[in-house]
């Protein structure tokens, strides 16, 4: 095990240690203690018919990966991964396995085809023809608000209706008035869709009464379904504005399903995600030269890893997982989740059964140690060059401090451009944000630790626009069962890791409509080359 690794000390009781095994064994330690009632040894069963089994296994695996070897010899439909449970399947490829190359991309035959196509008369209606003004309120976080876009263009070209250009609601938690054109190039974005969607910058200006739009409920669409159908719209929405002319939707997040309308309009949703919604070229030059600068930062040039690492209080409060700490720590912690989700939490005694289910199953943010000895497994080395793009981390130093001595070379933005040169973004927090999801996008590895739509967008980005670079989706149930398994040691958690991940690069998978599209664009956004 490597000598150079060295642990600090952390939140609650993870006790200094000297050495990478103790760093292993402290995790582990708290893990099983999380496991106690999950560690069920299964006994049954003779020797024979153990026996027996093993035999009957080794020949059918023998007759299934003959038939797989069979299938993609004289096969020659696109290299697909399906997806069965939390296990991703994809077929064999004979090629050497690769730090920061996606080595399945040469097999695959796909290729973006949402673009605008040159040359296609416009077929939409006059102004005076539309059925009406939609007027739509993203709201969240940036992310967030990009897939509410996306959604209203698509429901704008349901209904035949003109969308006014989408107003970016101030979160509660980000605190950030934003508008449309601070953040994104609003000149591209509706010239871009001029033959797909009439958008208008502002409210016509025949309607004077702007204050009845926004405050009057008879001028609302209220309670549209999550994942509504597209024949929803058209029953319940359409005809009322057909009546009033203008509506506003609200709420408009996940208002429109992906199975349940037709393959142009989930298509339209791509050309707008990956073609029509840029953002503005300061933006874009400030992310370019981030990426210079994490290339070339020992002086030579050199590929770089980007993290998003989702450990900030409120995603560790809003997960329900346990992650150790004093008594202190936990009542604070209990105290918060109270007050943010007292729904969910009640008086908090069904929480700890839920706490360790829900990490054996694997759906527990990674913390920042854990992710290190995940990378380590995998066979990236300590000089490792890592842009972490994250909030403020849960538990602070204490918590980034196993992260930071098995990686040292870790980098945000704040150190990578100057105190000027981030000045001018820092009027709007999504600014900071865009830049983490740009530097993101063009890594040559990217590695998330938890779900949310940032991760989503950037591997289904990456996914669409070529997934020759990795995107890696950690197997947290692997970790979960490494952490708690005394008995499994250091070189069998990396031959695991390895097979584990050789396919979770970022591949397009077979499993539309059961994934949203903004993170597995497959169908009906990719074509075969």
């Amino acid at each position: 095990m490597p000598p150079d690794l060295r642990h600090c000390s952390s939140v609650g009781n993870r006790a200094a240690a000297n050495s990478f095994s103790a760093v292993v064994d402290g995790y582990r330690g708290r893990h099983r203690e999380r496991l106690r009632c999950f560690c069920i040894a299964d006994e049954s069963g003779s020797h024979h018919l153990r026996k027996y089994k093993m035999i009957v296994s080794f020949l059918l695996l023998f007759v299934m990966v003959s038939a797989v070897s069979v299938f993609n010899r004289f096969n020659n439909t696109p290299y697909l991964c399906n997806k069965e449970g939390m296990t991703l399947h994809c077929p064999r490829v004979k090629e050497p396995p690769s730090l920061w190359e996606n080595p399945y991309s040469a097999t695959t035959s796909w290729k973006a085809c949402a673009e605008r196509r040159e040359g296609i008369t416009s077929d939409l209606p006059s102004e005076n023809e539309t059925n009406g003004y939609i007027y739509i309120v993203a709201e969240g976080g940036l992310n967030q608000q990009r897939i509410a876009i996306c959604n209203a263009v698509a429901v704008a070209k349901l209904m035949n209706t003109t969308l006014i250009l989408p107003v970016l609601k101030q979160d509660r938690i980000w605190q950030d008035p934003t508008e449309f054109e601070d953040i994104f190039d609003v000149d591209h974005f509706i010239d871009y869709l001029k033959d797909d969607v009439r958008i208008v910058r502002d409210i016509p200006s025949w309607f004077i009464d702007i204050p009845e739009l926004l405050g009057d409920i008879r001028r609302t669409v209220k309670n549209i379904p999550k994942y509504a159908s597209a024949q929803f719209y058209l029953d319940n929405v359409l005809p009322r504005i057909k009546e009033k002319k203008i509506m506003m939707l609200k709420p408009f997040v996940d208002r429109l399903g992906y199975n349940n309308v037709r393959p142009e309009i989930n298509r339209l949703r791509c050309r707008v995600n990956y073609h029509a919604l840029k953002f503005l070229p300061e933006i874009e030059q400030m992310a370019d030269q981030l990426v210079s600068r994490m290339r070339n930062r020992n002086g030579s040039s050199n590929p770089f890893m980007a993290l998003h690492l989702r450990f900030e209080k409120g995603m560790v409060g809003l997960s329900f997982c346990d992650f150790g700490g004093t008594r202190v720590e936990k009542t604070l912690m209990a105290e918060y989740r109270k007050n943010e989700w007292p729904e969910r939490f009640k008086d908090g005694s069904h929480l700890w059964q839920l706490a360790l289910q829900k990490r054996k199953e694997g759906w527990c943010p990674l913390e920042p140690g854990e992710v290190a000895l995940l990378l380590r497994a995998m066979g990236y080395p300590k000089e490792t060059q890592i842009y972490v793009a994250s909030g403020e981390v849960y538990g602070g130093e204490n918590s980034m401090a196993p992260l930071k001595n098995m990686f040292p070379n870790l980098v945000r933005k704040e150190e990578l451009a100057t105190k000027e040169e981030l000045d001018g973004l820092r009027k709007h927090m999504t600014m900071l944000a865009a830049l983490d999801f740009l530097v993101c996008l063009k890594s040559d590895v990217f590695v998330m630790t938890h779900g949310g739509n940032f991760a989503k967008l950037v591997i289904g980005y990456r996914r669409y626009m070529g997934h020759t670079q990795k995107s890696i989706k950690p197997d947290k149930n692997l970790m979960s069962k490494f952490l708690g398994d005394p008995y499994m040691g250091w070189a069998t958690l990396k031959d695991d890791v390895v097979i584990s991940h050789r396919t979770r690069t970022g591949l397009p998978e077979q499993t539309f409509p059961n994934y949203d599209i903004w993170e597995n664009p497959l169908t009906p956004c990719m074509c075969k080359a």
